[in-house]
């Protein structure tokens, strides 16, 4: 599918479900994986997940608008659009929309890489856990404000 069919697409959406226009850009964007959709609210432009559409279809590709479209209208009109918002919440449940996206096949297995660092605290013995390498330097500890030591955990990732 084309940009300017998912355009006019979110402009028919918007003015059968808001009675409001969608006087913005309505985009694909292919680089979307872990996330339906998104609305920029310097811009006011939504992109959309082109994978969504290809695996679940136009239903739930339908339902990922209408959730942006709750961003965007309820950004222009001053009202809560952010996803704790009642505004949103409300007005989400009200036209149909879908709070999350399915996830692509092939993501929800993913491995998560175990933790690599350990700091521990040189005074209260506290024990923090990283993934990537910090300079133990530039903290302290949370609890008693001590320096810290650093040590590399030794990991198997299994198959």
């Amino acid at each position: 599918m084309q940009d300017h069919i998912l355009q006019a697409w979110v402009e028919r959406v918007s003015l059968h479900y808001f009675q409001l226009p969608f006087r913005h850009k309505a985009t694909f964007n292919r680089r979307l994986t872990s996330t339906g959709g998104r609305y920029f609210t310097k811009t006011h432009n939504i992109e959309i997940s082109p994978h969504q559409l290809e695996n679940y279809g136009v239903e739930e590709t339908e339902k990922i608008i209408k959730h942006e479209l709750c961003h965007y209208h309820l950004h222009l009109l001053k009202r809560g659009y952010r996803h704790r918002d009642a505004d949103f919440k409300n007005l989400l449940a009200k036209v149909g929309g879908t709070r999350f996206c399915k996830s692509l096949p092939g993501r929800e297995n993913r491995k998560v890489e175990p933790h690599r660092y350990k700091l521990v605290c040189r005074s209260c013995g506290t024990e923090y856990f990283r993934k990537r390498k910090v300079d133990p330097r530039r903290f302290a500890c949370g609890k008693c404000r001590g320096n810290l030591n650093i040590f590399m955990l030794d990991f198997k990732i299994e198959s």
